[in-house]
């Protein structure tokens, strides 16, 4: 037995608000449309999603994760901490900070409902589009 879903991710207080839900498919389309109807908690609205695929045999008393795609952002904008620092607003210094530390070359800026931001990774797609 095989089943697709699809998890939106929201901004959270401390962490991402999840919401997953079950897709025919990994298509792309369908997702976007689908994330236009999630509303999390303080009506955050999600800055991405994440197909996976769950696989469960004769034998297995419980589903088990088998295939995941990348990272699908829901627009937003990507910065470099060379640009961080060109801009040069001090609320970005510990932004930075963390991007030196961590060595992420990228992060990603979404404003779709409550800003958030985080490292954004090779594997990653940026879809040019927002939710609201």
């Amino acid at each position: 037995m095989k089943q697709h879903f699809v998890t939106f991710y929201s901004p959270g207080t401390f962490v991402a608000e999840q919401t997953t839900k079950k897709i025919d498919s990994w298509d792309v389309e369908t997702a976007i449309s689908m994330a236009k109807e999630i509303k999390e908690r303080y009506n955050a609205l999600p800055y991405g999603f994440q197909f996976t695929t769950r696989d469960r045999g004769e034998n297995d008393l419980d589903s088990h994760e088998t295939e995941s795609s990348p990272f699908y952002y829901l627009g937003g904008k990507v910065y470099t901490i060379k640009e961080l620092k060109k801009i040069g607003n001090p609320a970005d210094s510990i932004l930075i900070s963390n991007m030196e530390c961590n060595k992420w070359e990228k992060v990603i800026v979404s404003t779709n409902s409550w800003k958030w931001t985080q490292p954004l990774k090779d594997t990653d797609i940026v879809l040019s589009m927002e939710v609201n």
